[in-house]
C-alpha cells in the first residue's frame, strides 16, 4: 500500500506477528527453543522462513527488542515484551486446543440453510 512518503515514520510502524508471518513464524521457533542460540541459516531450516528474509525480519524483531544476537547465534530476548507474548501465544495455543472440535469451525457451510432475517417483512 502507498504511504505518503513525508509523512512516513519508519519509527512508528508496529511489527506485525500475526499468524503465518515471517516474525511470528521465526519469534515462536526462538520461544520453543529459549535457552539455544541459532544462525540464520538454522532458522531458515527449522522455520521454512526463506532464507533471504530471515536476516531482515530477526533486524526488526531486534528493534523492537523481541530478540537479541552474539555474533551470529539469535535468541529469544528475555525480557517483559517476551513474557508477555510468551503468555500471549501458550494463551492462544490452549483457545485453539480447547476450540479445535468447534462444530462451526468443522462444517464451513453450516450457514447455508439458515434463512437470512434481512429479507422478511416487518
Amino acid at each position: 500500500m502507498p504511504v505518503r512518503f513525508d509523512e512516513y515514520d519508519p519509527d512508528e510502524h508496529q511489527i506485525d506477528l500475526g499468524e503465518g508471518t515471517n516474525a511470528n513464524r521465526i519469534l515462536t521457533f526462538l520461544l520453543e527453543n529459549p535457552e539455544y542460540g541459532f544462525t540464520p541459516k538454522e532458522i531458515h531450516e527449522a522455520t521454512g522462513v526463506a532464507r533471504g528474509s530471515v536476516s531482515p525480519t530477526l533486524l526488526r524483531l531486534e528493534d523492537h527488542g523481541l530478540v537479541r544476537h552474539k555474533g551470529d547465534q539469535w535468541a529469544a530476548a528475555s525480557d517483559e515484551r517476551i513474557a508477555a507474548y510468551r503468555g500471549m501465544h501458550v494463551s492462544l495455543e490452549a483457545i485453539a486446543d480447547r476450540q479445535s472440535d468447534d462444530w462451526y469451525a468443522n462444517n464451513p457451510d453450516w450457514d447455508e440453510d439458515v434463512e437470512d432475517l434481512r429479507d422478511r417483512d416487518e
